[in-house]
């Protein structure tokens, strides 16, 4: 696909990011599926749609805190907003001690990128208040974990622009609860991604979507803990699991299992699930065709 005054293109593990007169991104959410960050071979449908219009929904719904780089979705699974100078930095912020977090504390470790853990917790436990495990963005490969003060000392960010970061993180992930508590569901966990627009600091990317944020739901949410039993949860950690049943965690030598139809079809109708219960509204499914996407997407761009 080619834009009115592209100036660069990139290939992402989910997106395809068209840069126009290196002042504006289209972002096209693919239906590709990445896990362990290996792009699955498999498309699955209306993922891209039901991310872009996640993340629309959440950007808007957040605004009043941070400003972000959205100007607008011209058709479900693409949006235009202005370019930013990113902070080389994944901003994660955790209310419980699930995922990555919770496979560190049951390795016995205590601190995870700074952040003394408490002791005694099981899995699945919420924060006293939430916590902020960054990572570092990586081009290539995987993302790895850093703490305040090797950012700082890296001069990925200044301690100022760090204080900034983490305030709004923490401030977008409180509304996320919020929001998410309306659903009957529990903002477990997700990552925010911050740029530059002269001076000031802005959201980018997606927020609050399956692929950036873990769900679970409310009710039963105690006793299931109580009882020690696993957590309903809406995110794509059930795409994870399947992986690892089936002997795949990225490690290399090792061979992504065959998807076949039926577990496509599971994945798509899981990431319906969670955008109705994220969003509260049934799920529109629309096929687009790359002839109108040129045309509605060069429509928007001629508006800025």
């Amino acid at each position: 696909m080619e834009l009115p005054q592209q100036t660069n293109f990139y290939r992402g593990k989910v997106r395809d990011v068209y840069t126009i007169d290196d002042r504006l991104l289209v972002m096209i959410a693919s239906d590709r599926i990445s896990a362990f960050d290996v792009i699955l071979p498999e498309p699955i449908p209306y993922k891209g749609q039901v991310l872009n219009q996640i993340a629309a929904y959440m950007l808007n719904a957040t605004q009043d805190i941070c400003k972000n780089w959205l100007l607008e979705t011209p058709t479900v699974n693409s949006s235009v907003g202005q370019k930013c100078e990113p902070f080389k930095i994944e901003m994660v912020v955790r209310g419980h001690l699930t995922g990555h977090a919770w496979r560190t504390y049951s390795s016995g470790k205590r601190i995870l990128c700074g952040v003394m853990l408490p002791e005694g917790m099981k899995e699945n436990d919420a924060f006293a208040t939430p916590i902020i495990t960054p990572s570092t963005k990586a081009s290539e490969g995987h993302d790895e974990d850093i703490s305040k003060e090797e950012i700082i000392e890296q001069g990925l960010a200044t301690a100022s622009e760090w204080q900034q970061l983490e305030q709004l993180a923490l401030s977008l992930f409180k509304r996320g609860q919020e929001l998410a508590l309306k659903q009957g569901l529990i903002l477990v966990d997700t990552k925010y991604e911050f740029g530059k627009l002269g001076d000031e600091i802005v959201l980018m990317d997606e927020i609050h979507t399956p692929d950036s944020s873990r769900y679970f739901y409310a009710e039963g949410f105690e006793e299931r803990q109580q009882a020690g039993e696993k957590q309903k949860q809406l995110s794509k950690e059930f795409v994870r699991e399947w992986l690892i049943e089936n002997n795949f965690m990225g490690k290399e030598g090792q061979q992504v299992p065959e998807m076949k139809e039926e577990w496509i079809n599971t994945i798509s109708n899981r990431y319906i699930e969670l955008y109705e219960k994220v969003i509260g509204e049934a799920f529109q499914p629309k096929k687009v065709n790359e002839e109108e996407q040129v045309e509605k997407i060069s429509q928007a761009l001629s508006r800025y």
